[in-house]
């Protein structure tokens, strides 16, 4: 599922947001932010790169988090648009990325800079925050008094003079500790690496480093899960942090502004910043065994569905996002109609497959991974793309086989493709609930609530692609 766009190594996945674009020529008429953006409306979508870190985007427990993903995600719903995202923590191949049309909008928390402004156009500033110096605390720290804990950190940017500071490469904190060594007279030794700020921040806490620069409130987050860290030195002065679009794109720029101004007076904005910058639970977020960027772990259960994913031939980070539908990772979760376990098994099916204890992981996940199978070849000889058979898999595990069969039989006789899932099949089995589609004569199977398994395929396959964007294979 992974797509890489030349050397750049761009990994794409697409946040399915489930808003409906609807254009009617009788309906409202169109208001002027829908004439300011014409192109992505029309499009409806809106390409945005963003990194990951335990800030920005992440994946807890199974679940994509973060603060640019969730601003991302309340800007796309305020537009009435999809987010199609591209993630790379590399801030060159970011600029570049939208110089050469391959994205629309950088989002992430971007130093505002005059060297900056001559090659993108800025948004309205979205936080500000400023520069400060991350440095270890000696040993025995927790004795001194503040005034002994000063006389050992750097507390002046002058006493920097001499020192190797480890930086992101073309990041902001570059040109200010070149501005810097003019404002003191004397030489920085400015030691670029090709790593973002939280992975320099924690050599400095391990010892690998002696100083760091970073954007303050990330700092602080840091400092919530290293206490040996000290955060206190700031080198630059407040600077705001914003999105970047394309130079001239005023149309997205100023729909961003419109929207941003009003949002961040919001009682809603204050939330989200304190859930990501304020929050003492990022800490225990950072050290969970499920916290993707430092465990690799999706689930408890990774090595069961690693086994058991090879059988179907599954990626088995797909197997992990259906399993996270189904039950959140939780054995002995029970639904309102019975279903049981990883996999929600109905009592029948575990039957079927051998369970005799539906609570236990191994044989939930072992009998639901047969089922799985059993789908496979039901659909082999109907749908021959591999890909494509796994969405209607996905959408007969839930939903039951002869709603997707009555699904398929409604596009064919609607002149769409029977055996494609999006904008045909996926058309039909939404409108199970619908008395013009459930009681036509091609339907075997009557109603069926279809917005579930419509949703239910589409939230897989979206975490899915989160997951392969941070979690290696």
């Amino acid at each position: 599922m992974e797509r890489v766009r030349g050397k750049k190594d761009y990994i794409y996945f697409f946040l399915i947001l489930n808003i409906s674009l609807v254009i009617s020529c009788s309906g409202p008429p169109i208001t002027e932010e829908e004439e300011s953006i014409p192109h992505y409306k029309e499009r409806g979508k809106i390409t945005a790169i963003t990194d990951y870190n335990s800030t920005n985007y992440f994946i807890y427990r199974g679940e994509p988090m973060g603060y640019q993903y969730e601003l991302l995600n309340l800007f796309a719903e305020y537009l009435n648009v999809d987010i199609d995202l591209v993630v790379n923590n590399d801030l060159e191949e970011s600029f570049d990325c939208l110089i050469n049309n391959e994205c629309d909008l950088i989002a992430i928390n971007l130093t505002v800079t005059r060297e900056r402004s001559r090659i993108v156009d800025f948004t309205e500033p979205h936080n500000q925050t400023r520069q400060v110096l991350i440095q270890r605390k000696p040993d025995h720290w927790r004795n001194m008094t503040n005034n002994e804990l000063d006389e050992h950190m750097i507390r002046s940017p002058l006493e920097l003079s001499g020192k190797t500071v480890y930086v992101q490469n073309n990041s902001a904190y570059v040109s200010r500790l070149r501005n810097l060594m003019e404002e003191i007279g004397d030489t920085i030794i400015i030691e670029e690496r090709n790593l973002v700020s939280e992975q320099l921040i924690t050599m400095v806490a391990q010892g690998e480093i002696d100083y760091t620069v970073s954007d303050e409130d990330i700092a602080r987050v840091n400092n919530t899960y290293f206490d040996n860290l000290d955060v206190e030195t700031p080198i630059s002065f407040m600077q705001n942090m914003a999105w970047a679009v394309r130079k001239g794109d005023h149309h997205l720029r100023d729909s961003i502004n419109k929207w941003l101004s009003n949002f961040k007076n919001t009682t809603e904005y204050r939330l989200l910043y304190a859930k990501y910058f304020q929050n003492q639970r990022s800490a225990r977020i950072v050290k969970s065994d499920y916290y993707v960027l430092t465990s690799g772990r999706i689930s408890p259960y990774d090595d069961l569905i690693k086994k058991y994913s090879e059988k179907i031939e599954w990626d088995w980070r797909l197997l992990a996002s259906m399993m996270y539908q189904e039950s959140r990772f939780r054995p002995d979760v029970e639904s309102w109609a019975g279903a049981k376990g990883l996999m929600q098994l109905m009592p029948n099916t575990a039957k079927q497959f051998g369970v005799r204890n539906i609570s236990n992981p191994e044989e939930n996940i072992r009998a639901g991974v047969q089922y799985l199978e059993w789908l496979d070849k039901l659909f082999q000889d109907r749908i021959s793309d591999k890909e494509e058979r796994i969405k209607f898999i996905l959408a007969s595990y839930n939903v039951g086989v002869g709603h997707v069969l009555d699904a398929r039989a409604l596009a064919r006789k609607y002149n769409r493709d029977p055996d494609r899932w999006t904008d045909n099949v996926d058309y039909f089995i939404l409108n199970k609930s619908n008395p013009d589609y459930f009681l036509d004569p091609v339907v075997r199977h009557g109603y069926a609530r279809g917005y579930e398994p419509y949703r239910y395929v589409s939230e897989i396959l979206s975490r899915h692609e989160h997951y392969t964007n941070i979690v290696i294979n």
